[in-house]
């Protein structure tokens, strides 16, 4: 299937959550026979201009689809999909977009989880490359933070940044998974949409504490940090949730 009718297919996207949208529209075209296992997507770029979306959405939906090994990724070569029959794909797709129906409280819940041992990491393995992208992550959300008062995706991005210096790609992995549908709650419930000099702080913190290698301190920091979104998201659930705070 050659790149540009792949992009002929594609309407813009004008839904709230644009990687889950992709990954949709991509399944369409599976079930249609308009894109076949072995043919190449279009580049990010391209992608990204044709939903009328930013890049990191299309990243989110392509890093989805490659962790369920729906989509591969070749050095020098680009993006395909999985040489696997029809009725599989679809099936996998099908299981990767479930992950909408998993409710906020889980979704949190496993987000401290992750976040607290990427945190750990991160202070014990970062490099000299992590932490450059760390203060580059930290500086663009404090430059959004100054500018008003939402930076919810300059925020996960940070977050994101010290999961990926953990330098476990499985947990890496997991946060990528999860992002999308905590962004899309955060917005749905209004969770964290404004800045206050709290947060501030604790993230010019969690970055002192990895560069400081305190893998203690920075753990502290992150439970603290992330104390409000849990007594937000207990409050959301009737299940008996247990002592998160032992996480």
């Amino acid at each position: 299937m050659e790149d540009s009718s792949f992009l002929n297919q594609i309407q813009e996207v004008t839904l709230e959550t644009p990687a889950d949208a992709i990954i949709g529209h991509i399944k369409r075209l599976l079930n249609s026979g308009e894109l076949k296992p072995g043919d190449r997507l279009p580049a990010e770029r391209k992608l990204a201009e044709q939903f009328n979306v930013g890049r990191a959405y299309v990243r989110e939906a392509f890093q989805k689809l490659e962790l369920y090994g729906i989509l591969k990724t070749l050095p020098q070569s680009g993006t395909y999909i999985a040489g696997l029959e029809i009725s599989a794909l679809e099936g996998l797709i099908s299981e990767v977009m479930k992950l909408d129906d998993y409710d906020f409280f889980s979704l949190a819940e496993t987000r401290l989880i992750l976040e607290i041992n990427a945190v750990r990491l991160c202070a014990m393995r970062r490099t000299e490359v992590d932490l450059e992208k760390l203060d580059s992550a930290l500086q663009a959300y404090l430059k959004k933070a100054d500018e008003g008062p939402s930076a919810v995706e300059e925020d996960l991005m940070l977050h994101r940044t010290i999961a990926d210096g953990s330098h476990n790609k499985v947990i890496k992995s997991l946060m990528l998974i999860i992002t999308p549908d905590l962004m899309r709650d955060y917005h749905a419930f209004r969770v964290c949409q404004t800045i206050d000099n709290m947060a501030v702080k604790e993230h010019i913190l969690l970055v002192e504490a990895i560069k400081r290698q305190d893998a203690d301190a920075a753990v502290d920091i992150m439970r603290t940090h992330l104390r409000g979104i849990m007594a937000y998201a207990v409050s959301t659930t009737d299940r008996v949730t247990g002592e998160v705070e032992t996480l």
